[in-house]
């Protein structure tokens, strides 16, 4: 497969000299208007959206316990409740617990979400491992309570790879607070929880709304240097650049033009698609009008058929004139370099 923009140094050598000379006479009316063709561009995939998430109610787990699973709703709260029952039902609703899918290893791996309640639960005499994204850096910790929680922060890596954590860990049972962490990116919301029967060593976050970023910048440069490409089964040896280019010099004057012995490449400035592309007229190898179809691929007019001479015209009084015909073979180094 060959790319031909990026060849574009190697085409430069091969391209035909345009000349400034007056056209030679030919009847005007033997030309006949090509059909521009719409080529169809293949369906992208479908770019992945984040599932409904499947959470635990609000529990400690406990080993060997079957945890009932609720889907999370948007809860409506009737405009007679108390702030009270509002603010205890929007923790609620917020609230996103652990879950044994959940884990990775030892790693409790959350979906992150702007505004949820994330849980952790710690224990007496264990250190729990809040990890945030790696390249993220952390900017301040604040907690509830720091007299009876231990809050502490590390870096692990270095470079692009360092990583932040914040380590949390309780003086005893049976207490609880929350836990905001900030960072150069996003802001967590973390409720502490401390219990006898067990502890999360670590837990970190998958971060959808940067994975889908990712897909769609991914598939905007596929985009890009597909429509850079003009074909993909070119092959140098079998290009043929005997062709010349007259007439007026507009700001859409092809810049070279060769044929792979099926199809003719006419290629236009890099700023075509700000202009106004000029419709192409065909002159069959007899001295007869033909009827051809072309398609623009990128910068490129592609003709899906060898011909004698070509017009590119644009406007009507005045006219501007391009002329693009074959000349004569050419010979040793000029047909290997195009002039």
């Amino acid at each position: 497969m060959i790319r031909l923009i990026a060849s574009a140094s190697v085409l430069s050598l091969l391209g035909a000299c345009a000349t400034t000379a007056e056209l030679p006479p030919l009847d005007e009316n033997a030309f006949i208007e090509a059909i521009a063709e719409v080529e169809e561009i293949a369906p992208q995939p479908e770019l992945a959206t984040q599932p409904e998430m499947e959470l635990p109610v609000s529990a400690p787990p406990q080993p060997g316990q079957i945890k009932t699973i609720r889907r999370v709703t948007r809860r409506v709260v009737s405009s007679n409740a108390s702030p009270k029952q509002t603010i205890v039902q929007g923790a609620t609703a917020a609230r996103i617990e652990p879950s044994v899918d959940g884990y990775v290893n030892a790693i409790q791996v959350y979906p992150y979400t702007e505004g949820a309640l994330y849980r952790v639960y710690a224990s007496p005499g264990q250190i729990s491992d809040i990890a945030l994204q790696p390249g993220e850096e952390l900017v301040s910790v604040s907690a509830g309570d720091t007299v009876r929680w231990v809050v502490g922060d590390t870096v692990s890596g270095s470079g692009p790879a360092a990583r932040a954590h914040v380590l949390v860990k309780p003086i005893s049972a049976g207490i609880s607070t929350n836990l905001m962490i900030a960072t150069d990116r996003r802001t967590y919301h973390i409720e502490l929880e401390s219990t006898e029967g067990g502890y999360m060593a670590a837990l970190s976050w998958r971060y959808p709304q940067d994975e889908l970023s990712k897909q769609q910048s991914r598939i905007g440069r596929e985009n890009s240097r597909t429509e850079r490409t003009v074909e993909n089964s070119l092959s140098l040896a079998d290009l043929n650049f005997d062709y010349v280019v007259e007439g007026d010099k507009p700001t859409w004057r092809p810049i070279r033009v060769f044929d792979d012995g099926r199809q003719v490449f006419i290629q236009m400035p890099d700023d075509l698609q700000s202009m106004d592309a000029p419709p192409l007229f065909i002159l069959g190898a007899r001295g007869h009008a033909e009827l051809v179809n072309y398609r623009v691929r990128g910068t490129y007019y592609v003709v899906d058929h060898l011909f004698q001479a070509a017009e590119l015209r644009l406007g009507t009084h005045p006219q501007t004139i391009v002329r693009v015909s074959k000349s004569k073979p050419r010979r040793g180094f000029a047909a290997l370099f195009g002039n």
